[in-house]
């Protein structure tokens, strides 16, 4: 039985979510919400951070300073495309991003949506669970364990999902802080 590679499946998830939290705008600028934004670049789709630099000289500012002057205006477009839900101020040189105060609304919102991404996380470790379980009681059927073997196997993998369960949960409750106390 392999522990290991289950463990490293249910860390790939917990790096996923972390991720996807880290994207999640909650009031404060952030500059991994330009992550997934690509910019046409010498017509070769390019991530914004390598073709310009970014900075949160603020709070609630994100200024975009690119190393090529003739990429400003597709950066914009690209910030425009997204659905960031951002409007890009260019003055020429950088752009800035400003992000609005939250309101108590739009933080629900964004913990429902926290939720949400936690939940299907946890979907995903339970379903790594089952993976892991199903192949230990395939290899008792083939005699390759004992029963009790099987046993103690299925006792460690629900070990290793509470825990990464536990890790999940964890990670909520400081996405929710978060959110509220911006």
């Amino acid at each position: 039985m392999e522990f290991d590679k289950l463990e490293e499946r249910m860390n790939k998830t917990l790096s996923v979510l972390e991720e996807n939290f880290s994207e999640i705008r909650a009031g404060r600028a952030n500059p991994a919400v330009l992550n997934k934004i690509t910019v046409e670049y010498y017509g070769v789709p390019t991530p914004i951070n390598q073709v310009a630099g970014i900075s949160v000289p603020e709070a609630r500012l994100i200024v975009i300073q690119p190393w090529d002057a003739s990429v400003l205006k597709e950066i914009e477009r690209a910030i425009l495309a997204s659905d960031i839900g951002l409007n890009p101020n260019n003055d020429g040189k950088v752009i800035r991003l400003s992000f609005p105060e939250l309101t108590e609304e739009r933080r629900k919102d964004l913990v429902k949506d926290v939720k949400k991404i936690a939940e299907e996380s946890k979907v995903s470790i339970r379903s790594i669970r089952r993976d892991g379980i199903d192949e230990a009681k395939e290899m008792e059927k083939e005699s390759l364990i004992t029963e009790d073997e099987l046993k103690k196997a299925e006792d460690q993998i629900q070990k290793l999902t509470d825990k990464k369960i536990a890790e999940i949960d964890n990670m909520l409750e400081k996405k929710e802080k978060e959110i509220m106390s911006i």
